[in-house]
């Protein structure tokens, strides 16, 4: 560039930074400017949390807007979350102020008269969702060319979210929908905070484009405050142990409280029913002390009005708050100067991990704070591996991987995803109306993620939605929607590919609390946004549960289960056990648990061999592999081994180890898992007529397409034989 880019910025991006009284661009916003002023370049800005990424894709693209007026929506956002749109729509309103631009958001809270003034003066900058833009593509094709006839940006924001996932997925087929719809090639830039595999989240933006991918990079060093805290809960089978559990879970929830109370706060938990109990506990305890009840709870099942509650706390409240969240607070919406994030056990990922790490110490003099609690069930009387802190053991895993050695989970892409497949083929077709065979198949099977998918195979996929009436044919041999896929397409359900339980809204008189997916009898009490209720009335017809508040017992009405862990992990994981190290960040008791354990290896010989004794006829299997290559060895075994070892059981501890029970000895049952990774095929993990479900939709689909699919997504032979070797 000939000049700086701050000289080149609209007059009124300068106005801006005037404002903020900054001293100078970031590193990430000189470097987007450079190629989006001077390049045709797409983009990817991979920096930290409060690196000034979103000013980064944001300064140059507003500045080519102002320069050349767009006749149409000139930007379009996409973002995972409501709340993270909602968070960007306020922080856009104050970077366009003295600009005629506007900014629109649409997603399920926004007012409808919102959007209907958007399609008819469509333009400047449009937030969206998947969910949504999935409608508008679906339902009102016809609006499409006049919304986004002129779009020069599309910003796809926490690509790490979607890379990897169903919804990445959709995304990518949604940017190349539109281009073809509009006949306009936007610059596509994508943002992330937790990337460490830049190949292929480029080849992820870019796929379906020609032009090229660049990276801009932070390399700023953040400077961290880790702590790891352990708990331990005593098996009560007896009145004294019932009492001794009592009490720790009481100096479990105190020091918690003592944690977080005085401070802006957020308290991490992997579940929502963890963090609607942890959030009563935290009640319960101020009320003892006679305290302010500063705590609040944010996740996907509480209401909008209560997670911005919540919110506006964390955010613009001059005292103390705390919230505990699940991921919904997870992704990159701006709290603020939060003083500490508390981690509830330890997250599954590194991914997870690093997005949780950047709630804090948003500002470059500050440290990002993360306290881990780690509380676990002890019990001396239990098997072996049991007896083993693995929740411990991969919090230490997640910290040293990436603190060590900036290790980021990759994203690995779907290779059949015929799910996902079955869900924009119905949405293109809907969009259509009517299609023949030839057009659709090439719709569809010329998107990005579908160039996989063989011809023959789409059109087995074809006329099985055929016979199941998911599609038909008119007279004059066109497809069009069946009346059973009529009933699958026009819920609004349809429009997100991830799974999401039906649920039952829930109010306290007329105002709405949040929703829940198990149905209580009238008289149950269950906890919901951190305070308990009594159910009065449920109202099946209307999907309504009326309660009042109440005094009683807690339970969760959410099903749900843990995220799966990736190979390096529990690698890592066995390292640590195995080492002498004694980590820093680790309290006394958290030295002392990590001692205890590693002494119970060393003793137990649980280290040395893959496969060891049970007592009895049983086996213990620590196969030291990710969910994946787990699912496939309990698989492996249970198909091609049981019978011929006679083992008469399996029970995994997913993703930690198996108990195998039979006539097998250690040795035997060893060499034959290696033989049968060598000589066995993927198809002989499954049982004849098996097609298990990876996605959404999977079920709508072939059964034996379904097959494949599992086969080339659900299992890792070739990984679970090298660590098996």
């Amino acid at each position: 560039m000939t000049q700086h880019p701050f000289h080149r910025l609209a007059p009124f991006l300068q106005e801006f930074i005037y404002k903020k009284k900054w001293n100078e661009l970031r590193a990430a916003q000189v470097e987007a400017c450079r190629i989006c002023f001077d390049t045709p370049h797409h983009l990817l800005i991979a920096a930290g949390t409060a690196s000034g990424k979103t000013e980064a894709a944001f300064f140059p693209a507003l500045t080519e807007l102002h320069e050349r007026p767009s006749r149409s929506v000139g930007i379009l956002y996409i973002g995972p979350l409501k709340a993270l749109i909602n968070d960007q729509f306020e922080r856009l309103k104050e970077l366009i102020q003295g600009s005629p631009i506007p900014v629109w958001h649409w997603h399920g809270d926004v007012p409808q008269s919102e959007k209907t003034k958007l399609v008819r003066s469509p333009s400047g900058i449009l937030q969206i969702t998947p969910e949504s833009l999935e409608g508008l593509l679906m339902n009102r094709p016809s609006a499409i060319p006049s919304l986004f006839g002129d779009l020069r940006y599309v910003i796809v924001d926490e690509v790490h979210a979607f890379m990897g996932a169903d919804r990445g997925i959709q995304v990518l087929s949604q940017i190349n929908r539109l281009e073809r719809m509009t006949g306009v090639k936007p610059r596509r830039i994508g943002l992330s905070a937790t990337l460490s595999d830049y190949d292929s989240a480029k080849a992820w933006l870019g796929a379906g484009s020609q032009q090229a991918v660049e990276v801009v990079s932070s390399s700023a060093v953040r400077k961290l405050r880790l702590r790891v805290d352990h708990f331990s809960f005593p098996d009560a089978r007896d009145e004294e142990q019932a009492v001794q559990l009592q009490n720790a879970k009481k100096a479990y929830y105190n020091h918690i409280y003592e944690s977080t109370y005085l401070k802006k706060a957020l308290i991490f938990t992997n579940s929502r029913s963890d963090a609607e109990l942890t959030t009563l506990e935290m009640r319960r305890v101020a009320a003892q002390r006679h305290q302010p009840d500063v705590f609040y709870v944010h996740h996907g099942s509480i209401s909008a009005m209560l997670r911005e509650e919540a919110e506006n706390a964390l955010k613009s409240d001059p005292g103390p708050a705390v919230a505990a969240a699940t991921l919904t607070l997870e992704l990159g919406i701006d709290l603020g100067e939060l003083e500490r994030i508390v981690q509830l056990g330890a997250p599954y990922s590194t991914s997870s991990f690093v997005q949780r790490l950047g709630r804090s110490g948003r500002r470059e003099d500050k440290a990002s704070e993360m306290m881990f609690v780690i509380h676990e069930e002890e019990d001396e009387e239990a098997p072996l591996p049991a007896r083993i802190p693995w929740t411990l053991l991969r919090a230490i895993a997640v910290i040293e991987l990436y603190v060590r050695h900036k290790w980021v989970e990759p994203l690995e892409t779907r290779r059949l995803p015929i799910g996902t497949m079955y869900h924009q083929t119905m949405s293109i077709l809907k969009s259509m109306g009517e299609a023949q065979p030839a057009d659709l198949a090439r719709a569809i099977l010329t998107l990005p993620s579908f160039r996989g998918v063989t011809p023959e195979q789409y059109k087995t996929f074809l006329n099985y939605l055929i016979q199941t009436d998911h599609i038909q044919w008119t007279e004059d041999k066109n497809l069009i929607i069946g009346l059973t896929g009529e009933k699958i397409v026009n819920n609004f359900r349809f429009y997100a590919v991830f799974k999401d339980d039906e649920e039952h809204s829930v109010y306290n008189g007329s105002e709405e609390i949040g929703s829940i997916t198990t149905v209580p009898p009238p008289g149950y009490c269950f906890s919901l946004a951190g305070k308990l209720w009594k159910v009065v009335e449920v109202d099946t017809k209307h999907k309504a549960v009326y309660v009042k508040a109440a005094k009683g017992k807690v339970d969760t009405l959410w099903l749900g289960s843990g995220g799966d862990i990736h190979t390096l992990v529990t690698q890592k994981m066995r390292e640590v056990l195995a080492a002498e190290d004694i980590y820093s960040y680790l309290s006394p008791e958290a030295v002392n648990r990590l001692e205890r354990a590693r002494r119970l290896a060393r003793e137990s010989g649980l280290l040395k061999e893959i496969v060891i004794p049970a007592g009895g006829d049983s086996l213990f299997i620590l196969p030291w592999v990710g969910s994946k290559q787990f699912r496939t060895m309990e698989r492996l075994i249970k198909q091609t081994l049981a019978t011929r070892l006679s083992l008469r059981s399996v029970v995994p501890m997913e993703p930690y180890y198996l108990i195998v029970s039979g006539r097998s000895d250690t040795p035997t049952l060893l060499q034959e898992m290696i033989l049968a990774c060598k000589n066995c095929n993927e198809e002989q993990l499954l049982d004849d007529k098996e097609a298990p479900y990876l996605g959404k939709y999977d079920e709508f689909v072939a059964p034996e397409l379904i097959r494949s699919a599992f086969i080339a997504d659900g299992l890792d032979l070739k990984g679970l034989a090298r660590n098996l070797a």
